[in-house]
């Protein structure tokens, strides 16, 4: 995994939340998934610059604390954090070598970490790491790349995104090119990882209801674009999301 490709990025990470496929489908699909946080602790693992962190607090979680391997995105976090205080925790570290935390949270959150562990065995540490660190019967929320996106499917350019094969392979699966389209655009490497691995690696870190969520497209989304606009988003969705219990 490179930390320094996720340095570089640093700020321009947050833009990606203008795009058309985060802002009408990842972000609210995400959001309506994992719910009602009002009273609960949250450990956003990835947490990157901190956007779901600062969400779900301010939507009533009572303790928030985002871990990123990389030291660029834990500084715009907190960055963001002193000029609008919401009370949010940021540390640097790797989820695959993840310190034991002095408490156990209610809800955890892995948005786009699994597809940057190298191997099997890294993917099952990082989901032994997050559900050591859930209270029982606390709830994870994973969102990730679609295992059946198809490449020479429909593609989700026009929704701000182009996803491409490098043609390199590893253990988990293929390994993908990611472009945010941006002005300029904004590329990263990482694994899209097979269905059965993230279901394997899941059960054996002792998760249990290991359930797929589909992504949707907010009702805002068809109404800002139109129904046809998302025609190829629904032929090919390049996202999709799991909820499992600790």
């Amino acid at each position: 995994m490179s930390v320094q490709q996720y340095d570089e990025i640093g700020e321009a990470y947050e833009g990606f939340k203008a795009l058309p496929l985060e802002q009408y489908a990842v972000v609210p699909g995400f959001l309506a998934m994992v719910g009602d946080v009002r009273g609960k602790a949250v450990l956003d693992l990835a947490s990157g610059t901190g956007f779901y962190s600062r969400e779900f607090k301010r939507r009533g979680a009572t303790d928030v604390l985002g871990i990123d391997i990389s030291g660029e995105m834990v500084a715009v976090a907190q960055a963001l954090e002193e000029r609008d205080p919401l009370g949010v925790r940021y540390e640097v570290g790797d989820v695959s070598e993840l310190r034991p935390l002095e408490q156990r949270f209610d809800v955890g959150l892995a948005v786009q970490l699994l597809s940057y562990a190298e191997d099997i065995a890294t993917t099952e540490r990082m989901c032994r790491n997050a559900h050591r660190s859930l209270k029982p019967g606390g709830e994870f929320f994973v969102l990730n790349q679609s295992p059946d996106f198809r490449f020479d499917g429909p593609s989700p350019e026009k929704y701000g995104f182009r996803s491409e094969l490098t043609g390199e392979e590893a253990e988990t699966g293929p390994q993908v090119r990611i472009t945010a389209l941006l002005d300029p655009p904004v590329s990263f490497v990482a694994n899209r990882p097979r269905r059965e691995v993230y279901e394997q690696c899941l059960r054996a870190a002792g998760f249990s209801e290991v359930t797929w969520v589909p992504l949707t497209v907010a009702e805002a989304g068809v109404r800002a674009f139109g129904a046809d606009f998302w025609a190829d988003f629904h032929a090919n969705p390049p996202l999709e999301m799991l909820r499992c219990r600790a």
